[in-house]
């Protein structure tokens, strides 16, 4: 039997995918800069998988004279939205109940996160 694909970035991958929503579209090199602030990484092996992510469907290239510039194929939310269903479906048997109360128990939470959750099932309520 096949294993299945999986259809959300890995933990390398989604960490260039964070550097491009932050920056924008940018050239490997650029990318790589960035990742390299938080953990050393060769060109060669950002290149590698910014090229896997292209031909996945997570990233588009555009070829302008002497560059390749690359940007997200899917927007932040639309991916973080993609990975959460995944994980709902896969650990939570589909219940958003036990998603909230999982997540809302693993770490402390602010003030001002609260509010915004508050709020936004407030938004819901209505």
């Amino acid at each position: 039997m096949a294993r299945e694909k999986k259809q959300y970035p890995t933990e390398k991958e989604l960490a260039i995918l964070k550097v491009l929503w932050a920056n924008g579209p940018s050239t490997v090199r650029q990318v790589n800069a960035e990742i390299s602030k938080e953990q050393k990484t060769g060109y060669t092996t950002t290149l590698k998988i910014m090229q896997i992510m292209t031909d996945k469907g997570l990233l588009i290239r555009n070829d302008v004279p002497f560059k390749h510039i690359y940007k997200p194929a899917f927007s932040e939310e639309k991916t973080e939205k993609q990975i959460v269903a995944d994980m709902l479906d896969k650990v939570f048997a589909g219940s958003a109940e036990k998603l909230v109360i999982r997540a809302l128990s693993a770490r402390q939470v602010s003030a001002e996160e609260l509010k915004k959750i508050r709020k936004l099932l407030d938004k819901m309520e209505e």
